[in-house]
């Protein structure tokens, strides 16, 4: 009964006590020292960083080191503190009059500021300095923060204080202004698991180092979160705790087979796939967690092809660090990076899907399907082979050339192999190379044009002929200046019609240079050019200086003239004999 009582857990049974106890924080112990030995403690202090890396911790050792006074009771400030004289011994167990805690997520108005301020003017009631530790002060009001301020800037001699935080950029500037800053580190990865297997040696408890390197890995440099998951995976082991406990304890896939996983989709292999994460399930694997893994091996991948020292992580296992390093050499970043968009997006539905595997396994469907579909260079390659020539030239309002109906034909041939639901990776590719195809059917803005009068959207068949320079044109991808007077709206909704007439994303977007004439004032060219010239005529110049009102309201040519006055005159009719004309 004795023994269950005194039971502690590991995060507060092996809280550091001194400067020397903390780890992965040298700067800042080293800092502090210089302090302290100089005589020029600062008055206030804030220490930030992620949860679990020692900051109220090293609020409580500064306060103890403000305050110690040796074995003897002669002693002064010091950053190795005795631990064992009365101000040690109460501030280590939270019960110093002078040593206040107070945690601003649950204290966060004006009044409870207030308190401080009107008790910082009393002296310590035994120890040297009264010291103010506040918790979490990003969640102080605004109000709180003001009424602070001028205490913070001139506080009594007798006062210190020191701030925590996990949230560093929520803190105002005028308060930081006030304040040493330390910045307590995420705890590296070799650090860490040399604190555990201390811990573990301390506790008599056999723990794997494989097992070490996962609970490490997930406490992400926090060292409060790695001795509270040791000291559970110290319960969980019978004996010697191994890594495939502590993966059953934190709800985690086999590395390994997670890895497999990884090879099967990059193959394309579907079925297969499916089949490893329906096992990985039954064992009783987290389908978020599966994928979870996946993305955090796809950017470990990705990292290490660009700096291959990255592979040299020591909670990596070197039958992982091998294969992901033979992963890193054979595998292009734009399949890498294409993986990582997937997954994020795969993380978001499975988080908001009602059930967790069956979106897991539509990620898993869709991440095979497109895993090794050609690259953007690959597919321009097979564009330039087989696109069609340009249509020739056509006078406006003229028939449409037959280009953009066999584009709409094959955008809905594309659609339809889309809506079949391919098995296999070659058929993506297909369906991908079908796509393609069909925007390769308008390899020219005027094929764009002729589909939309193909379509008869005549008020965007006005406004792209009349308001629309073009500046840049590929298939998918369409580039323009807009006239004065175009509509706001003009390369929105051309995109949002293309896309629904050809069934893929179409980039329309303005720029500021570059842009050609509009197709009005191409096709205009000849007819502003001849009223130029009618304007300049002598005549007209004769006609305008006595009637400055007229205009020209048409233009008729010679030929123009004789072409018209053929089709208007009637038929000539032979002279036929009439029996009865001569009586």
């Amino acid at each position: 009964m004795s023994d269950t009582a005194a039971y502690q857990v590991f995060a507060r049974k092996y809280r550091p006590e001194t400067f020397a106890d903390l780890v992965g924080q040298d700067a800042m112990v080293r800092t502090l020292k210089n302090a302290f030995e100089a005589d020029r403690i600062a008055q206030a202090f804030i220490m930030t960083g992620i949860r679990g890396t020692g900051k109220t911790t090293t609020a409580r050792i500064i306060a103890k080191g403000m305050n110690c006074i040796g074995e003897d009771g002669n002693g002064g400030p010091t950053t190795e503190p005795c631990g064992v004289c009365e101000h040690c011994t109460a501030i280590m167990e939270g019960r110093h009059v002078d040593v206040m805690e107070m945690d601003a997520a649950s204290n966060t108005g004006v009044a409870n500021i207030r308190e401080i301020i009107d008790s910082v003017h009393y002296r310590a009631a035994s120890a040297r300095y009264k010291v103010y530790i506040i918790d979490e002060v990003h969640m102080l009001s605004t109000g709180a923060f003001n009424a602070l301020l001028k205490t913070l800037e001139e506080p009594p001699e007798h006062v210190k204080f020191i701030f925590a935080t996990t949230e560093i950029r929520k803190v105002p500037v005028t308060v930081l202004s006030r304040c040493q800053r330390f910045d307590l580190r995420r705890i590296e990865p070799e650090v860490m698991i040399a604190l555990m297997r201390k811990i573990a040696t301390a506790e008599n408890a056999e723990i794997a180092d494989d097992a070490l390197a996962l609970i490490t890995r997930a406490a992400e440099g926090s060292a409060r979160d790695a001795t509270s998951l040791l000291d559970q995976a110290i319960s969980h082991g019978a004996g010697e705790t191994t890594a495939m406990q502590v993966r059953a304890m934190l709800g985690l896939a086999d590395r390994g087979r997670v890895l497999d996983l990884f090879d099967m989709i990059l193959r394309g292999d579907a079925a297969g796939a499916l089949t490893e994460l329906g096992g990985q399930y039954a064992d009783g694997a987290d389908p978020m967690a599966v994928l979870r893994d996946l993305a955090e091996i796809t950017h470990w991948v990705s990292v290490v092809k660009i700096t291959p020292d990255a592979a040299e992580d020591p909670t990596i296992s070197p039958e992982e660090r091998s294969r992901g390093t033979q992963m890193a050499t054979d595998l292009p970043m734009r399949v890498l990076t294409r993986l990582w968009q997937m997954l994020l997006k795969a993380l978001d539905e499975v988080a908001s899907a009602p059930n967790a595997m069956m979106a897991a396994e539509m990620a898993i469907i869709r991440l095979t399907h497109v895993a090794d579909l050609p690259s953007p260079e690959e597919l321009v390659r097979k564009l330039n082979k087989t696109a069609p020539p340009p249509p020739s030239a056509s006078a406006p309002g003229s028939g449409s050339p037959s280009a953009p109906s066999g584009g709409a034909q094959a955008v809905q041939q594309a659609q339809t192999r889309m809506q079949s639901a391919p098995t296999g990776n070659g058929q993506a590719t297909a369906v991908a190379q079908d796509v393609e195809a069909a925007l390769g059917r308008f390899p020219t803005f005027e094929h764009v044009v002729e589909l939309i009068r193909a379509n008869r959207d005549v008020k965007l068949l006005v406004e792209v002929e009349t308001s629309l320079r073009l500046a840049a044109y590929q298939p998918g991808r369409i580039e323009f200046v807009p006239t004065d007077d175009a509509p706001r709206d003009l390369a929105q909704r051309l995109g949002h019609r293309l896309q629904g007439w050809t069934g893929n994303r179409w980039a329309v977007s303005i720029v500021n240079e570059g842009g050609s004439e509009t197709i009005a004032e191409v096709r205009d060219a000849k007819d502003l050019a001849l009223r130029a010239s009618a304007q300049d005529h002598p005549m007209m110049q004769a006609v305008l200086s006595k009637f400055p009102n007229a205009r020209i309201t048409a233009i008729r040519t010679p030929e123009q003239i004789a072409a018209d006055a053929v089709s208007e005159a009637l038929p000539e009719v032979e002279d036929e004999w009439d029996p009865f004309e001569d009586g």
